[in-house]
């Protein structure tokens, strides 16, 4: 099982309105064929920069690899990235290995050269921790 954790804080204009676009995008991503298990709300933890989270669980590598490449994500990600002051990433996996995190890290270079503007855009975010070589 590999999670992938994000937290994230809106922009101060984002209006309410957009915010519950965000959200309602984000939970569209949970209902991709390769999720596992998924959550996204509000941000519990102790540090006040964030103000919500996602969470994704896929089952494999596999599932990663057709979770990040489904179009739809690249939409959302269009919707989401644009309205986020910050946002932190962390990956874990039940049966990790130097190769996996290796293999997880080339997936997002391999997205990012294949969609220049997406890797563009998610250079916009202000704060961003994304984790990944």
């Amino acid at each position: 099982m590999i999670v992938n954790l994000l937290r994230f804080a809106f922009k101060q204009e984002a209006t309410a309105q957009e915010r519950a676009e965000v959200l309602a995008v984000l939970r569209g991503l949970t209902e991709l064929e390769p999720v596992s298990f998924s959550s996204v709300g509000p941000d519990i933890g102790d540090d006040p920069r964030f103000t919500h989270a996602y969470c994704v669980a896929l089952a494999d590598f596999d599932a990663l690899r057709r979770y990040v490449n489904d179009p739809a994500h690249l939409a959302a990600d269009s919707v989401i990235i644009p309205r986020l002051a910050r946002l932190s990433a962390t990956r874990f996996a039940d049966e990790g290995s130097p190769e996996l995190a290796e293999a997880v890290n080339a997936l997002h270079r391999e997205k990012a050269a294949a969609h220049p503007e997406w890797a563009r855009l998610l250079g916009t975010v202000p704060e961003l921790d994304l984790a990944a070589g």
